[in-house]
């Protein structure tokens, strides 16, 4: 019971919510960053990225197209990753963060081909959230794997 009044009195609920928003709206934008590296940011790719926040973040479909939408306005108004990523390195273990970079070669190979320019971004953010290259590269032979793309490199 204290801690309930006190959560209340310090705002603990709202600001809980307001971070776990933040944390998904942070996940979004590097999805979206990461299918628009190629200036090529298509439907297929919205598919993939709605269906991930929806079993990755178990969201319901329209929240994940609400987050999704969002997600599209904070990366159009974001000229640097390291704001998304400072969000992520504050609150993601190791192996959440390393699912991320599976998410992100997940949308990268939504058509099938890795972009030099997704690559780039994908190995920029692994960077940012200490993500080593020995995990990116185990990362994405999983997604090569689930793709059943894994005979194509």
């Amino acid at each position: 019971m204290i801690e309930q009044i006190r959560a209340w009195l310090t705002g603990g609920a709202e600001r809980q919510a307001q971070t776990r928003d933040d944390l998904e709206l942070a996940l979004c934008a590097l999805l979206i960053e990461a299918a628009d590296s190629d200036d090529h940011f298509d439907e297929q790719e919205r598919q993939v990225i709605s269906g991930l926040l929806e079993c990755r973040l178990n969201l319901s479909p329209p929240r994940a197209r609400a987050l999704l939408e969002a997600g599209e306005r904070a990366a159009e108004r974001s000229a640097e990753l390291f704001h998304f990523t400072r969000i992520i390195n504050e609150r993601l273990s190791r192996d959440e963060r390393i699912e991320l970079i599976e998410m992100l070669f997940e949308v990268a190979y939504a058509d099938g081909v890795l972009d030099e320019f997704e690559d780039s971004l994908v190995r920029r953010v692994g960077g940012l959230i200490y993500v080593s290259d020995s995990e990116r590269g185990l990362a994405r032979r999983r997604v090569l794997t689930r793709r059943g793309l894994d005979d194509a490199v």
